[in-house]
């Protein structure tokens, strides 16, 4: 990894302390947990990475989320008590991770898209060789997975517990008092493309995509 902003600076543990957020926290609507979400930090024993971008996926109202067409055996986490972790298997190669929010048997959570690395960079470094900076380690939902060993076994971790080592925690870093608001990636139209649910933290390293229909 090399060139300007090849590396980023890591933290130890004295740096970084925090408390995992309350089951409350995620017992809302996702488009009112998301950008809260911004700047917390995803923790998994040695890596953390701060939430930089994350999606609002909502159920039965949304055309673009898995729940939409109901409960399946695939998306069943989705209904599941909020603060689960929903991790889904998709292109037949890579995973994706979220944040499962609102009511149990509501269906709705939020896709962490993009994490910027603090810690654990040189486990990070070993699951995502391709990755050329290190701010792309976890630039992408796949990436990050990837990044933090979050497959299918992880489907269904209590984020509240930490039940199976995977948390996201509160360090006293607000989120950003105007993150970026755009539509959804990758979502064909008319399927919820026009939903401006996508929030991330302007200029943060780890944004997958920091361009795309601004709307603030």
């Amino acid at each position: 990894m090399t060139g300007p902003g090849s590396t980023l600076p890591a933290v130890d543990d004295t740096q970084l302390t925090t408390e995992p957020l309350s089951r409350s926290f995620y017992r809302r609507d996702p488009r009112a947990v998301a950008p809260e979400l911004l700047n917390k930090v995803l923790v998994r024993g040695r890596r953390a990475g701060r939430i930089v971008e994350v999606e609002a996926y909502c159920g039965s109202i949304d055309p673009g989320s898995h729940a939409f067409r109901g409960r399946t055996n695939r998306n069943a986490t989705m209904f599941g008590r909020p603060g689960l972790l929903y991790v889904y298997f998709t292109y037949g190669m890579h995973f994706c991770a979220n944040a499962v929010c609102g009511e149990e048997g509501e269906g709705v959570a939020v896709l962490l898209r993009g994490l910027t690395p603090l810690r654990g960079l040189g486990q990070m470094r070993k699951l995502r060789p391709a990755a050329r900076r290190d701010a792309d380690l976890c630039s992408g939902p796949a990436k990050l997975c990837a990044a933090f060993g979050l497959g299918r076994a992880f489907d269904g971790a209590d984020l509240v517990t930490g039940d199976r080592g995977v948390v996201i925690g509160d360090d006293g870093t607000p989120p950003p008092a105007q993150p970026v608001v755009t539509t959804r990636i990758g979502l064909a139209a008319g399927r919820g493309d026009e939903h401006p649910w996508r929030w991330y933290v302007a200029g943060a390293a780890g944004v997958s995509r920091a361009r795309q229909l601004g709307l603030t």
